[in-house]
């Protein structure tokens, strides 16, 4: 898996203050996207050991309320597997932590991925610049969702995160 960035103390993408891998790699290549450098998959830097302890140093300050994946897209074929393996084993490490992910994908087609055990929050859906609002919470354009992946999960529905 390659990235692009890891923003400390973010307050941006998700709730409380985070921690945030901007991975690389993106095949949606949504019209307005926020961050079309990272659309290419080769694009950024390996994500090696080093990366993954600045990503833990963060993770263990009290005040840092999890993790979020963006990019890019972490569920593009060349980081789900990395993305998943990580999202596992912060699972473990940091369990009172939460796993936030952003993706264009939309819910309703990865569901079923082994990856939603681990997560908490899923923003899905392709950025629409047409839907575009300053005004929504943790997303950019309102056909985007907010979803509680465990919720969803146990009750078979789709249940949004309060906002």
């Amino acid at each position: 898996m390659r990235y692009h960035n890891i923003t400390k103390d973010d307050m941006l993408n998700g709730d409380g203050l985070r921690v945030v891998l901007w991975v690389s790699g993106c095949s949606h290549c949504c019209k307005d996207c926020h961050n079309p450098i990272t659309w290419d998959p080769n694009g950024g830097v390996t994500f090696d050991e080093s990366a993954k302890e600045e990503l833990f140093t963060e993770l263990e300050k009290t005040y840092i309320s999890g993790i979020t994946f963006s990019g890019g897209d972490p569920l593009h074929s060349k980081n789900k597997k990395d993305v998943e393996e990580l999202a596992k084993e912060i699972r473990n490490k940091f369990p009172l932590k939460t796993i936030w992910l952003y993706t264009g994908s939309a819910w309703e087609s990865i569901r079923d991925s082994s990856i939603m055990k681990y997560l908490d929050v899923l923003v899905d859906g392709e950025f629409d610049c047409d839907k575009k609002s300053k005004q929504l919470h943790w997303r950019g354009s309102s056909n985007q969702r907010v979803i509680d992946v465990q919720k969803s999960l146990k009750l078979g529905k789709t249940v949004l995160h309060c906002e």
